[in-house]
């Protein structure tokens, strides 16, 4: 299969960047790139396999060990000596491209870290290890698509492996260790939700990567795309001078890192400028000082210089500023950039100015890289960097990065040129000759700009504080002779509310949510009926006919009848539908804010639980989906900020646009059950009848998914469970002395569980602690 060639993409300079410093050093720990759709994300990432140098292993290893320090502990050592000299003496060492695997997000675990060989272990009555994809990873790279999506099981495997070098492998029988050191790259679409803290600070670098806006720049993609496309391998050829070139500069800079200074002063610098930026723990500063010496040795440059600092903080440090659970992780850039130079200013040399524009040189001739700043002599460092390329390797480096990576055919000459090839001008495809070289961008702009995304709103803390400063812009308007609606009350600081699942045993996605029927988990029963093979019951079963079965040898005698599965028992992840009423009745200020903060800790509370939400609001005449079922919890807290009020309470359209939603989602995705959260103080006052609208949504649905209450977590969750169904949560949100209880006769409608407003939160919860 041809892959499109990495030189021959367009833009994306701050991802080109990323991966090939983890490329020079793949102890900088991986990349994690975060951006919208069809951003080539992916294409970037399997093109660069294609650059990197080979691998020398060990011939017949499985786990791939290095010759030149072979794992003592490998499953299939131990290996011979005279494989030291890292070359194979006597021609027993070899030679392969490195890899880069790539683990599907609906992989098993067993797929993932190994599992029990079952032909040799029925067939010779061994027990060995039949390796994973942990393995195959083995010095090269894992990449994830879609990352974010990536089940909760299969991300703790993942941070053991990056943890400690080492897969453990405890199953089936089988109790092996092997080497796994990889660098991880994973790519994800944040409006499907976010990465687990855990596993976001193990990505070395990030990257926030847009589509151009700039026509010709998206002209130029689409060309090379539909050019690719119709003949690959030609198109491949046309750029094989140019990926040749490339590689060639990585072999070269992978040798000169281990020559790279890291001085005093420049290490008092990484240290100062993670410390100010507040970030958490201390593999930050660790990160830091590996990927600006990354930098400085794809510079051709044999110390590290303060562009080096400043351009790689931009990759390591904004998603270890998170915060709240769902803050986003790139946080306010400007405010990184200010620390960062701040920092950088009282270390810098006084005489030299700082880097012109972004730190790029703009110039196709010339320029020293870092704009010739210096270290000061009196901060302890060696100092005295003077902007030199070069460290005598014989490697001629372009001043101001990857330098031009336009195929030499392209290079010679001018003319007019087909735009569907590389001869129209460098790569990067932004323009006519002349223009600044790809080289001089790629190498120091700013990671996440160049007219990215805005920064994400932060999380519940973060949404309040949202939430303050769109009240101020109201009130503000309405000051002036403006006449806006009513924005929501701000959200308080959320609180841990009680769980609310979904009664009876599930067999959706993976979560935290509601008891199911998973593939990993506490084995409730095993039997015949079970999928999968149970090695212990399945020889506990085979055992007592070993002797009527003539066994003679070590191998046992099995029959098909042996097998035996295990059910296993663990959480789902469920549908959580917030249908709130946003009616004139609840836009008292108090009761708003409280009833806006309960769905913000709601919000939070199936952002954990790895739920997918959505949420429709009813005031007026009508109701409106304003968040369409998504896992993007980020989404659905900004939506609510920017929730109006007002108006009659037409409850029963709220529940009928619910049993629109519920029935679609149904057809996508049958075996996640739904969750139906009613906020309302059940005055209605506008539309058809409630009631009615209430049993026809259950006779929809199926019925109650459960008797006496289809959600656990309120008064009345018991009893066995009917296949299918809708269990719901009615939150009361009536107040006052004088309480009418109309929506304890809607939840006994709608079979569900009735959850006074002040109730909700959790015994013991703190408020702004959702963990």
């Amino acid at each position: 299969m041809v892959t499109f060639p990495f030189s021959a993409l367009v833009g994306q300079d701050d991802l080109r960047l990323a991966l090939l410093l983890n490329a020079v050093s793949p102890t900088v720990g991986g990349v994690l790139v975060r951006g919208e759709k069809g951003t080539a994300k992916s294409t970037a990432v399997r093109a660069l396999a294609g650059l990197l140098p080979p691998v020398a292993v060990v011939p017949g290893c499985r786990f791939s060990c290095d010759p030149a320090a072979p794992v003592a502990h490998c499953p299939d050592g131990p290996h011979p000596t005279s494989l030291a000299d890292g070359h194979g003496a006597g021609g027993v060492g070899v030679s392969r491209p490195a890899r880069l695997v790539e683990l599907p997000v609906g992989a098993s675990e067993d797929r993932v870290t190994g599992a029990l060989d079952l032909d040799r272990a029925l067939a010779e009555g061994v027990t060995a290890l039949r390796p994973g994809l942990l393995a195959a990873a083995h010095r090269g790279v894992l990449y994830v698509d879609e990352v974010n999506l990536l089940a909760d099981h299969l991300v703790d495997l993942l941070l053991d492996a990056a943890a400690l070098g080492v897969a453990q492998v405890e199953r089936d029988g089988v109790s092996v260790s092997h080497p796994a050191r990889f660098w991880l790259v994973g790519t994800m679409n944040p409006e499907e939700g976010e990465l687990r803290p855990q596993l976001l600070d193990r990505f070395g670098l990030t990257v926030q990567v847009a589509a151009s806006r700039d026509p010709r720049v998206r002209a130029q993609v689409v060309r090379r795309r539909l050019t690719f496309e119709a003949d690959p391998v030609g198109f491949a050829a046309l750029w094989a001078g140019a990926e040749a070139e490339l590689a060639g500069r990585i072999a070269a800079a992978q040798a000169r890192l281990g020559a790279v200074v890291l001085s005093d002063a420049a290490l008092d610098a990484v240290a100062a400028v993670c410390a100010a930026c507040d970030v958490d723990g201390m593999r930050a500063d660790v990160v830091l000082a590996k990927t600006a010496m990354a930098r400085a040795a794809w510079e051709g440059r044999a110390e590290v210089s303060p562009e080096d600092i400043r351009v790689s903080a931009r990759f390591v440090l904004p998603h270890r500023r998170r915060r709240g659970p769902f803050d986003a992780p790139g946080g306010d850039g400007g405010a990184l950039d200010d620390t960062v130079e701040e920092v950088l200013a009282d270390r810098v040399h006084p005489g030299d100015g700082p880097p012109d524009g972004d730190g790029s040189d703009d110039s196709p001739g010339g320029g020293s890289p870092g704009g010739g700043q210096r270290w000061r002599d009196d901060t302890g460092g060696a100092g005295g960097w003077d902007g030199s390329g070069g460290d005598g390797s014989g490697v001629d480096v372009p001043a101001g990065g990857t330098g031009d990576l336009t195929p030499a055919s392209a290079r010679a000459g001018g003319g007019s040129a087909d735009l569907s090839g590389p001869a129209a001008d460098g790569p990067e495809g932004v323009g006519p000759a002349g223009s600044p070289p790809p080289g001089a961008a790629l190498s120091s702009a700013a990671p996440g700009g160049g007219g990215g995304p805005a920064a994400e709103a932060g999380g519940p803390v973060g949404m309040a504080r949202a939430a303050r400063t769109a009240q101020t812009h109201v009130d503000g308007g309405a000051a002036r002779g403006g006449a806006p609606a009513p924005a929501a009350g701000v959200p308080g600081m959320p609180f841990r509310p009680r769980l609310l699942s979904v009664a009876g045993l599930g067999a959706g996605a993976a979560g935290r949510r509601s008891a199911a029927r998973t593939s990993r988990g506490a084995v409730a029963r095993t039997g015949a009926d079970a999928p999968g093979l149970h090695l212990p019951a399945t020889l506990l079963a085979a055992a007592p006919h070993q002797h009527g079965r003539g066994r003679t040898g070590p191998a046992l005698v099995l029959d098909p009848a042996d097998r035996r599965g295990a059910h296993r028992r663990g959480r789902e992840g469920n549908l959580v539908l917030f249908v709130v009423d946003a009616s004139g009745s609840m836009a008292a200020r108090t009761r708003l804010r409280r009833v806006s903060t309960a769905v913000l800790s709601l919000l939070v509370d199936a952002y954990q639980r790895r739920d997918r939400i959505g949420m429709i609001t009813f005031r007026g005449v009508g109701a409106q989906v304003v968040l369409a079922p998504t896992s993007s919890v980020e989404v659905g807290a900004a939506r609510l900020v920017g929730l109006r009020t007002g108006g009659r309470t037409p409850i029963a359209a709220g529940l009928e646009c619910a049993g629109v939603v519920l029935r679609a989602e149904a057809r996508r995705d049958p075996d996640r059950r739904p969750l139906l959260v009613l906020v309302t103080d059940g005055r209605a006052t506008s539309g058809g009848d409630p009631g009615a609208a209430a049993r026809g949504l259950l006779r929809a649905a199926g019925g109650v998914a459960g008797q006496g209450g289809g959600a656990r977590g309120g008064a009345g969750a018991a009893g066995r469970v009917r296949r299918g169904g809708l269990a719901s949560v009615v939150v009361d949100c009536e107040t006052g002395p004088v309480r009418l209880g109309l929506a304890g006769r809607l939840a006994a409608v709608l079979g569900a569980d009735l959850v006074d407003l002040d109730a909700l939160p959790q015994a013991g919860g703190v408020p702004g602690r959702v963990a």
